[in-house]
């Protein structure tokens, strides 16, 4: 026979599936549900499976302190209230936790901003072992509101169902692997074209808009910025990191990477290793330019070039001088870079997600051909690194701020060398070539990444 559980008018209690490790709730059997403080309540999910997202203030009067919640949506019912006020309200199910005891109780989601207690427990919720003591409160042990300030907020927060948007103009295998792999988790993912969305910008409420409507609140962003719309694309993602929302790879990162002179002379300054890199703007500088970078042959490369375009091997200096003179021709940015021998053909990428090598594949070229993407029919086998070239890989992708990137080596007999740090690497080749599911990698950096954070105490006045 289990013991009765006496409770007070007024008690401490957890709802440790949203993430509320503490909570004083007005007990009242006077009232059939129960009721929980929440705003910014958004419905995301399946027309089968809706969930509802909302954030809730914990301790009265402290509106800095938020919580992030989400649910299963089990109802929505036309709730009145002891002011004789009716509301249509989202019903959810989580466990409460009271004491040494926990069972499921139905909650249904008000905002309750203002009053004394930000939770409810109805009569529905007290099952026939509650025994309450209206005179009384506090007949349970009592928690404490510190809890928010402390680190174990974040270790022990549940993993929530959370809403991403994917900007990305294409149904391409990348973008519908972070789909598949989100929602195996049960998230809910949007694929948003980025060049579809605009932008409020204004200090009180900044906002993003697309297709004639304002974008629901996102946990998280996962940029695929294409080379030809980085500006707009960046934008867009600065405008997210304005909101709050957590961004994968920031709007900085991704102009710096993009910015192939930038970028090499971000990783020079960093004492990065990377070819021999020169640059000039003049015609007349066409032989001081070689000398620089060293002997035929050279790479002469476009500053826009992607997936291996704009990128020429010239194997003699007359045929450098000629490569470079054309590209002056049709006033184009270019770099001249060492061709390194002893690579072979062959480079290395390294995928990087939340500052760890996860993966990592050797690309070789096809045959009779220097550059060992694998849009130009490259190969792609799995590889060990060294420490050396996970290092280098490590600081590179560290110094464009970038939690998912592509770093691209070569191996030289001084090292590794870093050709370019990839802020939107695709994934196919890598997780074939490799065996592993880079897309659920991503997703254990951004569930550690939008858990709760304690919150700052405030300054006593």
């Amino acid at each position: 026979m289990t013991d009765k559980l006496n409770l007070g008018w007024e008690e401490w209690v957890a709802l440790p599936d949203l993430g509320l490790p503490a909570i004083r709730a007005k007990v009242d059997t006077g009232a059939r549900t129960s009721a929980l403080h929440a705003f910014d309540i958004e419905t995301f999910g399946s027309a089968t499976k809706p969930k509802v997202r909302f954030a809730v203030h914990p301790i009265p009067g402290r509106d800095d302190i938020s919580i992030a919640c989400s649910a299963e949506i089990l109802d929505r019912r036309d709730i009145t209230s002891s002011n004789g006020e009716s509301e249509m309200r989202f019903v959810i199910e989580t466990q409460l936790r009271v004491g040494d005891r926990s069972w499921p109780i139905e909650v249904t989601l008000t905002d309750r901003r203002g009053m004394s207690n930000h939770m409810l427990l109805g009569r529905q919720a007290l099952n026939e072992d509650v025994t309450v003591v209206p005179s009384e409160k506090f007949q349970q042990p009592e928690l404490d509101f510190d809890i928010y300030h402390s680190r174990t907020l974040r270790s022990d927060a549940p993993k929530r169902a959370l809403r991403i948007a994917v900007l990305s103009r294409e149904n391409n295998y990348s973008t519908r692997r972070f789909v598949e792999a989100g929602e195996a988790r049960g998230h809910s993912v949007e694929v948003i074209d980025t060049t579809r969305c605009y932008m409020a910008i204004n200090a009180e409420s900044p906002e993003v808009h697309y297709d004639g409507k304002r974008l629901p609140r996102y946990d998280a962003v996962i940029p695929r910025i294409g080379a030809s719309i980085t500006s707009y694309g960046t934008a867009v993602v600065r405008q997210f990191e304005t909101i709050g929302t957590y961004c994968i790879n920031g709007a900085q990162g991704i102009t710096a990477s993009r910015d192939k002179l930038f970028a090499h002379q971000l990783m020079a300054r960093h004492r990065i290793g990377m070819p021999e890199t020169a640059f000039a703007a003049s015609p007349k500088d066409t032989a001081s330019l070689i000398g620089l970078v060293g002997t035929a042959p050279l790479i002469v490369k476009l500053l826009e070039s992607t997936q291996g375009k704009g990128v020429v091997l010239a194997e003699t200096k007359k045929a450098a001088e000629s490569v470079i003179d054309a590209f002056r021709g049709l006033k184009a940015n270019f770099l001249v870079q060492d061709f390194v021998k002893e690579a072979a053909g062959e480079d290395i990428r390294c995928l990087i997600v939340g500052g760890k090598v996860v993966a990592s594949m050797k690309r070789t070229g096809a045959e009779g051909d220097f550059r060992s993407n694998l849009h130009r029919g490259g190969q792609a086998t799995r590889v060990r690194i060294s420490r050396e070239e996970r290092d280098t890989a490590l600081r590179a992708a560290r110094v464009f701020g970038l939690n998912l990137a592509g770093v691209d080596l070569l191996r030289s007999e001084n090292g590794p060398k870093v050709l370019e740090v990839n802020s939107s690497p695709g994934l196919e080749g890598i997780e074939k070539a490799s065996g592993k599911d880079i897309a659920s990698l991503l997703y254990d950096h951004i569930e550690t990444q939008v858990r709760p954070q304690p919150a700052r105490r405030r300054k006593k006045s």
